[in-house]
């Protein structure tokens, strides 16, 4: 595939900061914004997604295109003169988990996405150069499989251990700004760039016409929330653990962290046990909280070298349980199956989507209700994990023919159930991601 001059032009310049932040490796870069050109944020422009719902000012992806340079051109002398104005963000209520509480979050507009993109590429390349490998959220190039995937090598390398799940309590919402900035400016300079990050954090979330602004929390639904986040906890945890735990530790130990999803395998339980102990505190110092009742420790051994089996446990991460199951061989080896809170949140969403769809078409109907099932089998469909995926299937089949029988009086026999389906197949359950072996 022969790359365009434009791509040539960004890759050259990621390159070019990605090689200065290697030579100067604990210095606060100066000068970075020059980066930031009109071909810069047209790449920005592209890498936002166009679909998202719309912010304070009501304007779509579709609407900015139609002057996408003159806006891109206007936008770029603002952010270099120093006169852009971050828009407050839009506060929506979405469902949370099994949908018995609503979740927070924040719509920027489209030209702000487009600004904190054009900002992130920038900082994140800076910041991707002393990122540590056990970290794994919202990078490039890197997946929460991936994240999955070391954890089970860690397991299998180390004949299980003791895991301490690490829970943050409201993590997104009680991110420190004056820590956060603190830690920025370690290792970024450039003012007007970090003019730019403090306006977002200023800038407040508008509900029911109220403005409302915090000292806590990165930009809600922010383009640049996660790499923000990211920047906090690697200071916070990540290289606190890398420069300081590992030192002190008796025996090896192995984080995986994904955003603020946090395991740590220990070999020994003492080390776990220490590590757990300090946890509060060393969070404490920069504003966080840990859960007190998700935060725990648990005994994930081998059963091979377990004398009762009473260390033997199964612990959550990122969607999927992790438990010791003999292999065909005889073998001890660590699997994953879907944990059964995201089976179950997974079906409420289907339930719900078919309670408010269920005058829809059947062509309607099946078309999403098996986009559903796609998007559930891509990212559960983990080897070992094919019993989870079709008992899924099977709900779902009957979730839909509820919803069916709703539309009229006289209800829906299983026969005509299998009719339809006969008709308007959904796909099948299968194993997607093969690399997690």
């Amino acid at each position: 595939m022969i790359e365009s001059p434009s791509s040539k032009h960004i890759s050259t310049k990621l390159e070019q900061i990605a090689k200065r932040s290697r030579e100067i490796p604990n210095a606060s870069l100066m000068t970075l914004a020059h980066f930031v050109d009109e071909e810069w944020l047209r790449e920005a422009y592209r890498r936002t997604r166009k679909d998202g719902a719309r912010g304070v000012d009501g304007q779509t992806a579709g609407q900015y295109a139609k002057q996408l340079e003159s806006n891109l051109a206007r936008l770029l002398a603002e952010l270099k003169s120093g006169t852009y104005r971050a828009p407050p963000v839009r506060r929506v209520h979405i469902p949370k988990g099994d949908g018995t509480e609503l979740r927070p979050i924040g719509v920027p507009t489209f030209e702000d996405k487009v600004a904190q993109r054009a900002v992130a590429m920038v900082i994140g390349e800076v910041y991707e150069q002393e990122f540590y490998d056990f970290s794994y959220g919202f990078r490039p190039g890197r997946s929460a499989h991936q994240a999955l995937l070391a954890i089970r090598k860690a397991a299998t390398k180390m004949y299980g251990g003791w895991v301490v799940e690490v829970d943050i309590r409201k993590f997104f919402d009680s991110v420190d700004h004056e820590h956060l900035r603190n830690f920025l400016n370690r290792r970024i300079g450039d003012r007007v760039l970090l003019r730019l990050i403090g306006k977002w954090l200023k800038a407040g979330v508008l509900e029911d016409a109220a403005l409302s602004r915090s000292d806590e929390g990165t930009p809600q639904g922010g383009v640049i929330s996660p790499l923000l986040a990211n920047i906090f906890l690697h200071e916070v945890f990540d290289r606190w653990f890398a420069m300081d735990v590992v030192s002190a530790l008796q025996g090896e130990a192995i984080p995986v962290r994904y955003a603020d999803d946090i395991v740590v395998l220990f070999e020994r339980e003492s080390d776990a046990k220490r590590f757990l102990r300090v946890l509060p505190k060393r969070f404490g110092r920069f504003g966080l909280e840990v859960h007190p009742a998700k935060t725990r420790m648990v005994g994930f051994r081998n059963p091979r070298f377990s004398a009762t089996g009473a260390d033997c446990g199964t612990f959550d991460f990122l969607g999927f349980t992790h438990y010791w199951e003999r292999s065909r061989r005889g073998w001890w080896v660590v699997k994953q199956r879907t944990a059964k809170d995201r089976f179950s949140r997974a079906l409420h969403r289907l339930h719900e989507w078919c309670r408010w769809h269920k005058h829809d078409s059947l062509e309607a109907q099946h078309s999403m209700i098996a986009k559903k099932l796609q998007g559930h089998y891509a990212y559960y469909g983990v080897p070992k994990n094919f019993d989870a995926l079709e008992r899924f299937k099977d709900r779902a089949i009957y979730v839909w023919k509820k919803a069916l029988e709703r539309r009229s009086q006289r209800g829906l026999t299983w026969k005509t159930m299998v009719g339809i389906l006969k008709r308007y197949p959904l796909p099948e359950p299968r194993i997607v991601q093969r690399s997690i072996t």
